[in-house]
């Protein structure tokens, strides 16, 4: 009898360990780190995108744009979005088209006279991320999907406090003989 009464408490740890059930959560594999030039992936043939964006309303995949932005070295000729070398991503003047499907082409394709092209050395699912990015940075994307704060803990308010700037297609420059 004085066993059985050692083992009770043992058991009943047991049972509820068992029965105890945790929260199950998912999250988004991390994105893989960019391919160094000497070992970069063959371009893909190509497609036209999908007309838009999957990433437009998924804060998490602006805030990953954002940070691939940086990880790029995009902002060394955008200048934070403000245009530098580079056109201004800020403002409602898109000189190729401010739809998902021409930002993304402009980054795996590059344009004339600077902007080069990305195909091989990034990922489909890190373009669309850095489309997202960039189309909040004007103000085109759902204020309810970007993230609510600035995660670099910088001086500036974070991208979906934007003013919306309703863009103005510009026609493209004329390429220099």
């Amino acid at each position: 009898m004085n066993a059985s009464r050692r083992m009770l408490p043992v058991c009943c740890v047991c049972v509820s360990l068992c029965a105890c059930e945790r929260e199950a959560r998912t999250f988004p594999a991390p994105s893989p780190p960019p391919v160094p030039a000497s070992q970069e992936i063959a371009a893909p043939a190509r497609t036209a995108p999908p007309a838009s964006g999957p990433n437009e309303k998924n804060a998490y995949a602006m805030s990953e744009g954002k940070r691939l932005f940086h990880w790029y070295n995009c902002a060394g000729c955008h200048a934070e979005g403000g245009g530098d070398k580079g056109p201004a991503l800020m403002d409602d003047v898109w000189i190729y088209g401010s739809a998902p499907e021409n930002i993304y082409a402009t980054i795996v394709e590059g344009r004339p006279n600077g902007m080069p092209a990305f195909a091989g050395r990034i990922t489909p699912e890190q373009t669309w991320q850095i489309v997202a990015y960039v189309r909040s940075m004007s103000g085109l994307v759902a204020s309810t999907a970007a993230p609510g704060r600035d995660d670099a803990i910088a001086a500036h308010e974070p991208e979906s406090r934007s003013e919306r700037k309703p863009p103005k297609d510009a026609a493209p420059p004329a390429p220099t003989p």
